[in-house]
């Protein structure tokens, strides 16, 4: 019997939701909580520029006693954003999130010289989906690595 090897394509989320650079935290995160996610795309004319996550805004606002309808997006942010193109390999996808430690994957194709976000793919979706292949892939992530930061935490 054949192994199927699944993709990033058979597991993203296609719905996305975005914001502007110079949209305000606060407002960013209303649409997060509008839509239940924990991040937002963040775009500029140019295209993808990053990544506002619930924990960008707790460490870099609330924690600093910034003001959220004063502080845009791209202050707060990451950047760059680490992408996938859908026909990514899974397992390849979630080795990426664990040794960066992160929790989400853009999903980009390229069309011409330009690039189409097609989905994102989260931690959580996958050991949602696939517990074992999140164990396994840690497992090997904590063997490559030494000192505290080997250890990941899904929430």
């Amino acid at each position: 019997m054949e192994k199927t090897v699944l993709t990033v394509n058979d597991v993203m989320t296609e719905r996305v939701i975005t914001t502007t650079i110079d949209e305000s935290v606060k407002n960013a995160a209303r649409a997060m909580a509008k839509f239940g996610i924990s991040s937002l795309l963040v775009f500029s004319e140019e295209g993808l520029r990053g990544i506002v996550t619930e924990r960008d805004i707790v460490t870099r606002v609330v924690c600093a006693g910034l003001d959220p309808s004063e502080v845009p997006v791209c202050d707060v942010m990451s950047e760059p954003v680490i992408v996938v193109s859908p026909d990514t390999v899974l397992e390849r996808a979630v080795e990426l999130m664990l040794i960066n430690q992160i929790k989400k994957l853009p999903v980009l194709e390229q069309v011409e010289e330009d690039f189409n976000v097609l989905g994102i793919l989260s931690l959580v979706d996958v050991a949602r989906l696939h517990p074992e292949l999140v164990c396994a892939m840690n497992a090997m992530v904590q063997e490559e690595m030494v000192g505290p930061e080997a250890g990941f935490y899904v929430s």
